[in-house]
Protein backbone atom coordinates (compact mmCIF):
# COMPACT_ATOMS: atom_id res chain seq x y z
CA UNK A 1 0.00 0.00 0.00
CA UNK A 2 1.29 3.47 -0.89
CA UNK A 3 2.36 5.46 2.16
CA UNK A 4 0.02 8.38 1.37
CA UNK A 5 -2.94 5.98 1.15
CA UNK A 6 -1.92 4.39 4.44
CA UNK A 7 -1.83 7.79 6.16
CA UNK A 8 -5.20 8.73 4.67
CA UNK A 9 -6.73 5.54 6.02
CA UNK A 10 -5.37 6.43 9.44
CA UNK A 11 -7.37 9.65 9.32
CA UNK A 12 -4.20 11.72 9.37
CA UNK A 13 -5.14 13.74 6.28
CA UNK A 14 -6.36 13.36 2.72
CA UNK A 15 -3.92 11.76 0.29
CA UNK A 16 -2.85 15.20 -0.89
CA UNK A 17 -2.38 16.34 2.70
CA UNK A 18 -0.48 13.14 3.45
CA UNK A 19 1.93 13.91 0.59
CA UNK A 20 2.68 17.27 2.24
CA UNK A 21 3.30 15.63 5.61
CA UNK A 22 5.65 13.11 3.99
CA UNK A 23 7.53 15.92 2.20
CA UNK A 24 8.06 17.62 5.58
CA UNK A 25 9.95 14.53 6.77
CA UNK A 26 7.56 13.79 9.62
CA UNK A 27 6.88 10.17 8.65
CA UNK A 28 9.26 7.28 9.30
CA UNK A 29 8.95 3.69 8.05
CA UNK A 30 11.02 1.25 10.06
CA UNK A 31 13.11 4.15 11.33
CA UNK A 32 13.83 5.67 7.92
CA UNK A 33 12.33 8.90 6.59
CA UNK A 34 9.52 8.07 4.16
CA UNK A 35 9.47 9.46 0.63
CA UNK A 36 6.58 10.07 -1.77
CA UNK A 37 5.76 6.82 -3.58
CA UNK A 38 7.06 4.52 -0.82
CA UNK A 39 4.96 1.48 0.04
CA UNK A 40 4.23 -0.08 3.42
CA UNK A 41 3.19 -3.61 4.33
CA UNK A 42 1.69 -5.17 7.43
CA UNK A 43 4.54 -5.55 9.90
CA UNK A 44 6.22 -2.28 8.93
CA UNK A 45 6.48 0.23 11.76
CA UNK A 46 5.16 3.59 10.62
CA UNK A 47 5.49 6.64 12.85
CA UNK A 48 4.19 10.20 12.49
CA UNK A 49 5.95 12.77 14.65
CA UNK A 50 7.27 9.88 16.74
CA UNK A 51 3.84 8.23 17.28
CA UNK A 52 3.34 4.69 16.00
CA UNK A 53 0.38 4.25 13.64
CA UNK A 54 -1.58 1.00 13.71
CA UNK A 55 -2.29 -1.02 10.59
CA UNK A 56 -5.78 -1.80 11.88
CA UNK A 57 -8.28 0.93 11.02
CA UNK A 58 -11.93 1.31 11.96
CA UNK A 59 -13.62 3.48 9.37
CA UNK A 60 -16.06 6.16 10.45
CA UNK A 61 -18.43 8.16 8.24
CA UNK A 62 -20.32 11.31 9.23
CA UNK A 63 -22.74 13.60 7.42
CA UNK A 64 -22.72 17.24 8.55
CA UNK A 65 -25.04 20.08 7.59
CA UNK A 66 -22.30 22.70 7.74
CA UNK A 67 -23.46 26.12 8.91
CA UNK A 68 -22.07 29.40 7.64
CA UNK A 69 -19.23 30.71 9.78
CA UNK A 70 -16.97 27.70 10.29
CA UNK A 71 -13.99 26.40 8.36
CA UNK A 72 -13.35 22.96 6.86
CA UNK A 73 -10.12 22.19 8.64
CA UNK A 74 -8.91 20.57 11.84
CA UNK A 75 -7.24 23.75 13.10
CA UNK A 76 -7.69 27.34 11.95
CA UNK A 77 -4.19 28.75 11.81
CA UNK A 78 -4.80 31.71 9.48
CA UNK A 79 -6.22 34.15 12.02
CA UNK A 80 -5.08 35.49 15.38
CA UNK A 81 -8.43 34.45 16.82
CA UNK A 82 -9.10 30.90 15.58
CA UNK A 83 -12.54 30.42 14.08
CA UNK A 84 -14.88 27.51 14.73
CA UNK A 85 -14.07 24.48 12.59
CA UNK A 86 -16.27 21.64 11.38
CA UNK A 87 -14.39 19.37 13.79
CA UNK A 88 -15.95 21.28 16.68
CA UNK A 89 -19.39 20.07 15.53
CA UNK A 90 -18.58 16.34 15.67
CA UNK A 91 -20.05 14.29 18.53
CA UNK A 92 -17.92 13.43 21.53
CA UNK A 93 -16.02 10.22 20.89
CA UNK A 94 -15.73 10.70 17.14
CA UNK A 95 -12.52 9.29 15.72
CA UNK A 96 -9.80 11.04 13.79
CA UNK A 97 -11.71 11.95 10.63
CA UNK A 98 -11.24 14.70 8.06
CA UNK A 99 -13.53 16.60 5.65
CA UNK A 100 -14.08 15.20 2.17
CA UNK A 101 -13.44 18.27 0.02
CA UNK A 102 -14.18 21.74 1.32
CA UNK A 103 -16.92 24.31 1.64
CA UNK A 104 -15.71 27.85 2.18
CA UNK A 105 -16.36 29.87 5.34
CA UNK A 106 -19.56 31.47 4.03
CA UNK A 107 -20.97 28.35 2.35
CA UNK A 108 -23.45 26.00 4.01
CA UNK A 109 -24.59 22.46 3.44
CA UNK A 110 -23.57 18.88 2.93
CA UNK A 111 -20.14 17.82 4.12
CA UNK A 112 -18.92 14.26 4.60
CA UNK A 113 -16.20 13.53 7.15
CA UNK A 114 -14.37 10.21 7.26
CA UNK A 115 -11.03 8.47 7.75
CA UNK A 116 -11.64 6.34 4.65
CA UNK A 117 -9.03 7.67 2.26
CA UNK A 118 -10.28 5.63 -0.71
CA UNK A 119 -13.80 7.02 -0.41
CA UNK A 120 -12.49 10.55 0.06
CA UNK A 121 -10.38 10.25 -3.07
CA UNK A 122 -13.25 8.78 -5.08
CA UNK A 123 -15.64 11.57 -4.11
CA UNK A 124 -13.18 14.40 -4.85
CA UNK A 125 -11.16 13.13 -7.84
CA UNK A 126 -12.08 15.15 -10.97
CA UNK A 127 -12.15 12.02 -13.12
CA UNK A 128 -14.93 10.54 -10.96
CA UNK A 129 -17.29 13.32 -12.14
CA UNK A 130 -19.63 12.77 -9.19
CA UNK A 131 -22.45 15.36 -9.34
CA UNK A 132 -22.79 17.79 -6.45
CA UNK A 133 -25.88 20.01 -6.37
CA UNK A 134 -25.89 23.52 -4.90
CA UNK A 135 -28.66 25.96 -4.09
CA UNK A 136 -27.53 29.42 -5.14
CA UNK A 137 -29.20 32.78 -4.56
CA UNK A 138 -27.95 35.82 -6.48
CA UNK A 139 -28.94 39.47 -6.47
CA UNK A 140 -31.44 40.48 -9.15
CA UNK A 141 -32.24 38.51 -12.29
CA UNK A 142 -30.12 36.58 -14.76
CA UNK A 143 -30.59 36.45 -18.52
CA UNK A 144 -30.80 33.42 -20.78
CA UNK A 145 -27.54 34.48 -22.43
CA UNK A 146 -25.76 34.62 -19.06
CA UNK A 147 -27.09 31.19 -18.13
CA UNK A 148 -25.85 29.80 -21.44
CA UNK A 149 -22.36 31.18 -20.74
CA UNK A 150 -22.29 29.55 -17.31
CA UNK A 151 -23.52 26.21 -18.65
CA UNK A 152 -20.87 26.19 -21.38
CA UNK A 153 -18.02 27.07 -18.99
CA UNK A 154 -16.51 30.43 -18.07
CA UNK A 155 -13.01 31.67 -17.29
CA UNK A 156 -12.79 32.19 -13.51
CA UNK A 157 -9.06 32.88 -13.42
CA UNK A 158 -6.49 33.47 -16.10
CA UNK A 159 -6.42 30.27 -18.15
CA UNK A 160 -8.84 28.45 -15.81
CA UNK A 161 -12.16 27.57 -17.46
CA UNK A 162 -14.93 25.68 -15.68
CA UNK A 163 -16.40 22.48 -17.06
CA UNK A 164 -19.83 22.42 -18.65
CA UNK A 165 -22.50 22.24 -15.95
CA UNK A 166 -26.25 22.11 -15.42
CA UNK A 167 -28.05 25.20 -14.08
CA UNK A 168 -31.77 25.67 -13.58
CA UNK A 169 -33.69 28.66 -12.22
CA UNK A 170 -36.00 27.57 -9.39
CA UNK A 171 -37.36 30.94 -8.23
CA UNK A 172 -37.00 34.57 -9.28
CA UNK A 173 -38.34 38.08 -8.71
CA UNK A 174 -36.94 41.59 -9.14
CA UNK A 175 -34.71 41.35 -6.06
CA UNK A 176 -33.19 37.86 -6.31
CA UNK A 177 -32.94 34.62 -8.27
CA UNK A 178 -32.55 31.13 -6.84
CA UNK A 179 -30.88 28.44 -8.94
CA UNK A 180 -29.76 24.84 -8.74
CA UNK A 181 -26.20 24.36 -10.00
CA UNK A 182 -24.82 20.86 -10.65
CA UNK A 183 -21.02 20.55 -10.72
CA UNK A 184 -18.75 17.55 -11.24
CA UNK A 185 -15.59 19.34 -10.15
CA UNK A 186 -14.60 21.36 -7.10
CA UNK A 187 -12.33 24.30 -7.78
CA UNK A 188 -11.77 26.81 -4.98
CA UNK A 189 -14.81 29.14 -4.65
CA UNK A 190 -15.85 27.95 -8.10
CA UNK A 191 -19.53 28.90 -8.02
CA UNK A 192 -18.91 32.36 -6.60
CA UNK A 193 -16.28 33.01 -9.27
CA UNK A 194 -18.54 31.64 -12.03
CA UNK A 195 -21.29 34.11 -11.23
CA UNK A 196 -18.78 36.94 -10.80
CA UNK A 197 -17.64 36.19 -14.36
CA UNK A 198 -21.11 37.16 -15.62
CA UNK A 199 -21.44 40.14 -13.28
CA UNK A 200 -23.55 38.51 -10.56
CA UNK A 201 -22.95 38.36 -6.81
CA UNK A 202 -23.80 35.23 -4.84
CA UNK A 203 -25.74 36.09 -1.67
CA UNK A 204 -26.28 32.55 -0.42
CA UNK A 205 -24.69 29.21 -1.29
CA UNK A 206 -25.55 25.74 0.04
CA UNK A 207 -24.57 22.26 -1.11
CA UNK A 208 -27.75 20.21 -0.92
CA UNK A 209 -26.86 16.87 -2.58
CA UNK A 210 -23.97 14.59 -3.45
CA UNK A 211 -25.29 12.17 -6.04
CA UNK A 212 -28.72 11.31 -4.59
CA UNK A 213 -27.64 11.70 -0.95
CA UNK A 214 -29.52 14.59 0.71
CA UNK A 215 -29.59 16.48 4.00
CA UNK A 216 -33.17 15.44 4.75
CA UNK A 217 -33.93 15.74 8.47
CA UNK A 218 -30.58 17.32 9.33
CA UNK A 219 -30.72 20.92 10.58
CA UNK A 220 -27.90 23.48 10.30
CA UNK A 221 -24.95 22.44 12.46
CA UNK A 222 -26.28 18.93 13.03
CA UNK A 223 -24.26 15.80 12.30
CA UNK A 224 -25.03 12.10 12.16
CA UNK A 225 -23.34 8.87 11.17
CA UNK A 226 -23.95 7.64 7.65
CA UNK A 227 -25.88 4.40 7.41
CA UNK A 228 -24.32 1.28 5.90
CA UNK A 229 -26.62 1.70 2.90
CA UNK A 230 -25.46 5.29 2.39
CA UNK A 231 -21.79 4.31 2.62
CA UNK A 232 -22.37 1.51 0.10
CA UNK A 233 -24.12 3.97 -2.21
CA UNK A 234 -21.27 6.49 -2.05
CA UNK A 235 -18.66 3.82 -2.69
CA UNK A 236 -20.54 2.73 -5.79
CA UNK A 237 -21.40 6.12 -7.28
Amino acid sequence: MRINKFLAEQGVASRRGADEIIAEGRVLVNGKTAKAGDSVEEGDIVTLDGKILSHKVKYEYYLLNKPKGCVCTAHDEKTERPRKTVMDLLPEGAGRVFPVGRLDYDTEGMLILTNDGDLSYRLTAPQSEIPKIYLVRIEGSISAAELSRLRAGVEIEKGVITKKCRINVVETDKKFTKLHVVLTEGKNREIRKMFEAVGKRVEFLKRIKIGELTLSGLDRGEVRKLTEEEVFYLKNL
